[in-house]
């Protein structure tokens, strides 16, 4: 019976707040640099186990300068594990651009993979990260490193309500999101402006004289807002550029619909503003 290749099954910290270490990660200095949770070394396929699908390898450009096939079989060994596959690279060196942009270089994937001979494996690790979904994160310290393994922990069965965009759908929300968009104006004048007109369109039809009575309001915000709300969206170079444009396409459309008959009664007259 032929043999299945199974992955290594779940490794489980004793407590949910650990960190499961490789023993291969003993003596790494950023292991006194990870905070506020908890530390155990398991037998695990990645460096870190930060999450119960999610697994951290951990890369030196320094050490990558000097072996830069280590990584190649590193991620070779880990495989279709985790979902959520991170390649933490610590920049230790100076000269660190080129690294950093083969590690993360985009470039047409062949449909066959073929690594004859150990001194290919520079040109195939080159595009290892982009076919084998894995996300790099840069630190430029072991305290930064600590820290971002400590954060994917901590954030581990945190919803992404906190990274998202919080839009409030309400009436007054919506014009107080509109109205602090227009340079210098504050939430207290939008307060000022719905209490004084009521609602977005009257603020719009607001003149200037309007305005100057209100507290708070001076002749930079006034003239922010009257531009807001009365000047064009495209100023007259765009204007007289997408008119030609359009009388020239309505010109060859007509002439190609009037081919061969007597148009001399007919004419297309346009405005430009």
């Amino acid at each position: 019976m032929a043999a299945t290749n199974k992955p290594p099954p779940v490794v489980l910290p004793s407590s949910s707040n650990n960190i499961i270490i490789s023993p291969t990660q003993r003596g790494n200095p950023v292991l006194e640099c990870i905070k506020n949770v908890g530390k155990e070394f398991g037998d695990i396929v990645v460096d870190y186990q930060v999450g119960r699908t999610t697994g951290v390898l951990f890369l030196s450009l320094k050490y990558h300068r000097l072996h830069p096939e280590y990584i190649h079989s590193r991620i070779e060994r880990l495989g279709r594990n985790y979902n959520l596959r991170i390649l933490l690279v610590l920049c230790d060196i100076t000269e660190h651009r080129e690294p950093i942009r083969e590690l993360t270089k985009v470039k047409i994937v062949p449909s066959i993979f073929i690594v004859p001979q150990r001194k290919t494996y520079r040109l195939t690790y080159v595009q290892t990260c982009l076919i084998n979904d894995i996300t790099i994160i840069v630190a430029f310290s072991f305290d930064e490193a600590g820290h971002y393994l400590a954060t994917f922990k901590q954030f581990e069965f945190k919803p992404p309500n906190l990274i998202k965009e919080r839009v409030d759908k309400d009436y007054h929300s919506m014009i107080r999101t509109t109205l602090t968009s227009i340079g210098r104006v504050n939430k207290t004048d939008v307060e000022t402006l719905r209490i004084n007109f009521g609602s977005l369109a009257e603020i719009s039809k607001a003149s200037p004289d309007q305005l100057q009575n209100l507290p708070g309001f001076g002749n930079v915000k006034i003239k922010n807002i009257s531009n807001a709300f009365g000047k064009p969206f495209r100023d007259q170079t765009t204007s007289r550029h997408s008119a030609s444009a359009f009388i020239q396409a309505a010109a060859t459309s007509r002439a190609s619909e009037s081919d061969g008959a007597n148009d001399a009664d007919k004419d297309v007259s346009f405005t430009v503003s």
